[in-house]
């Protein structure tokens, strides 16, 4: 091994990389890295099967798309929203608005909702917006 090699193996020994068995030339077979237990990892399948219109469900027709595309850009624009707020789901079908997602209060529940509604028009909108 060249000197530049060695200082590497040196550093990933040192950093407990889990690729310091693959430079391994004594024949050693590679240890086994565990995962956690299936208990252990999160799981939030229920979560996102949640009922109503899912954002597979947005429309392609051009004026759904420049509707979703203002929304967007509204929310976007202002910057008293969180970032949570800021990329809540708008979704668009048929004129018809959906909100989902989280947000960090009431407020931008709210504000989210009243941008939709300047932009879509009253009776367009649905707020599934959801206070974390």
């Amino acid at each position: 091994m060249s000197v530049k090699s060695l200082r590497i193996l040196a550093v990933l020994v040192a950093l407990g990389s889990p690729f310091v068995a693959a430079c391994d030339n004594t024949g050693a077979q590679p240890q086994q890295t565990t995962t956690p237990p299936a208990s252990a990892q999160a799981d939030n399948t229920a979560q996102n099967k949640q009922p109503g219109i899912t954002a597979d469900q947005q429309s392609q027709s051009e004026s759904d798309l420049t509707l979703v595309k203002n929304i967007r850009a509204a929310i976007m624009k202002d910057s008293t929203l969180s970032t949570d707020a800021q990329n809540c789901k708008v979704i668009t079908n048929g004129g018809k608005v959906w909100l989902r997602g989280p947000v960090a209060s009431d407020k931008e529940k709210q504000a989210i909702n009243t941008i939709a509604l300047q932009i879509a028009g009253s009776g367009q909108v649905t707020n599934e917006l959801v206070v974390k």
